[in-house]
């Protein structure tokens, strides 16, 4: 079953998302230098033969710089569903920022489905990850909708 342009452009701004976070992990760049990178080197283009879909660049744009305002909130809040004795630190730098994308549009983007976007950041850990990932990310993920009311 395919997705709706909407939904792909959404889903390819995701992805993106969490590849923009784990470079300024890695790399400390600046939000605006980062964002201006994807915007013109890799979100739709092809690079090394492969195409980036096409994404929801205000989509992206929100996530990227809402992750980085509210970093300290969303790493509170992960810390406090990681089992006794993990910390953030402990996780595989793609697997934080995937949980982090995902608790930011959990918080913020009331307008997202709870179940769309934990299945969403599903599908990108599975990207990454094998089965047993991805079902920690659904795990983590429904319980930061559930403290945040979601």
């Amino acid at each position: 079953m395919s997705q709706n342009p909407k939904s792909q452009s959404r889903s390819a701004a995701r992805l993106g998302a969490v590849q923009a976070l784990y470079q300024q992990q890695m790399e400390g760049t600046a939000t605006a230098k980062l964002l201006n990178e994807f915007h013109l080197h890799r979100l739709g283009k092809v690079i090394e033969d492969e195409e980036y879909a096409d994404a929801d660049v205000d989509f992206f744009d929100d996530l990227v710089k809402g992750v980085d305002a509210r970093r300290a909130e969303i790493d509170e809040l992960l810390t406090a569903r990681l089992a006794s004795g993990w910390t953030l630190a402990r996780l595989d730098k793609t697997m934080l920022q995937i949980l982090r994308a995902g608790s930011y549009e959990l918080i913020a983007r009331k307008d997202v489905p709870k179940a769309a976007a934990i299945s969403e950041y599903v599908d990108v850990a599975k990207a990454f990850f094998d089965d047993r990932e991805a079902k920690f990310v659904n795990g983590i993920l429904d319980a930061v909708a559930k403290e945040v009311g979601r």
